[in-house]
């Protein structure tokens, strides 16, 4: 499913770039997705699966992630020291406005307050919800979330696997028009992925979930909040209203379900994946020259020379 540099073949840089953006601004003005928002709640839930609480978290573009979400992880780690990054400063800064409680409340005093960026020796955890299915080029990303990670520190991710909207890619090869979106990745790449990036002992599970709408106009709406078609060879030019309604009438036709009144159903396949930052090999040769900083790497230890 991905090509020699692992991106996925279908996506259009300039489009994803766009998508980002929008992304970041629906965040900042209506919230996350329904849908982004119900996976990070899945994904808190995993977070009991790690056995040794993080020091410190990094919330890897929490407007589009979704701030329901960074707060259950703030419930979950209360005492850990918090973070927001993103790929463009602006959006980790309106992030941060957005996280930030008036003095009096009670909640601001049991919970560390959240900072910008990540500090020079890594966090524990980063926690990135729904991003990496709609990267132009998610190796890359996986790279930039190992940097940000401390030795033995974690990433948390979710993202949309290839089963997500099977019943509407069926529609549309059914009346010719092409391809609805571009391609997800298998969550057993993603693993694979990881590991090339440089993580070790990767985990990766899936589940689907299914929704319903009343209407087609609805289910649309719905999706155009979720993403866009990236896919370098999507159709160029604009569709008209003829074609807007043949595709709502198809919809009705064939995805409404007349066991449950009518609605209709769209599937999607939620990848989760974690894994962990290794410590870094030594090279070995007759004489090696190693820097402090990657002595202290390799034997676990902080700045001060103690083990975290």
């Amino acid at each position: 499913m991905t090509d020699s540099t692992h991106r996925p073949p279908t996506i259009d840089t300039v489009a994803a770039a766009r998508w980002q953006q929008r992304a970041h601004l629906q965040g900042l003005r209506t919230g996350a997705p329904w849908l982004h928002e119900e996976v990070a709640r899945r994904m808190a839930q995993r977070l009991l699966w790690i056995a040794k609480p993080p020091a410190s978290w990094l919330h890897w573009a929490p407007l589009a992630g979704g701030m329901d979400g960074h707060a259950l992880v703030q419930q979950t780690y209360p005492k850990s020291g918090c973070f927001v990054q993103d790929a463009r400063m602006e959006y980790a800064h309106a992030a941060l406005k957005s996280i930030a409680k008036p003095w009096w409340n009670p909640s601001r005093w049991r919970a560390a307050g959240a900072r910008v960026e990540a500090p020079s020796d890594g966090v524990g955890m980063v926690w990135a919800n729904m991003a990496l299915h709609m990267d132009a080029d998610p190796q890359q990303l996986l790279q930039r979330w190992l940097e940000l990670l401390q030795v033995d520190g974690f990433v948390m991710f979710s993202c949309l696997g290839p089963d997500t909207l099977r019943e509407l890619r069926a529609l549309y090869a059914a009346q010719g028009w092409g391809d609805p979106s571009h391609d997800f990745t298998d969550m057993h790449d993603w693993g694979d992925m990881l590991v090339q990036a440089g993580f070790a002992e990767p985990v990766m599970d899936m589940e689907r979930i299914t929704l319903s709408f009343e209407t087609p106009q609805r289910a649309l709406q719905e999706l155009r909040g979720l993403g866009r078609n990236l896919r370098a060879g999507r159709f160029g030019g604009l569709h008209g209203r003829g074609w807007h309604a043949a595709l709502q009438g198809a919809m009705q036709r064939e995805l409404a379900d007349p066991q449950d009144g009518g609605r209709i159903k769209l599937t999607f396949e939620v990848v989760y994946g974690h894994a962990f930052k290794p410590a870094p090999r030594m090279p070995v040769r007759e004489s090696s020259n190693i820097s402090l900083a990657q002595m202290r790497a390799t034997l676990g230890l902080n700045k001060e020379g103690k083990t975290p």
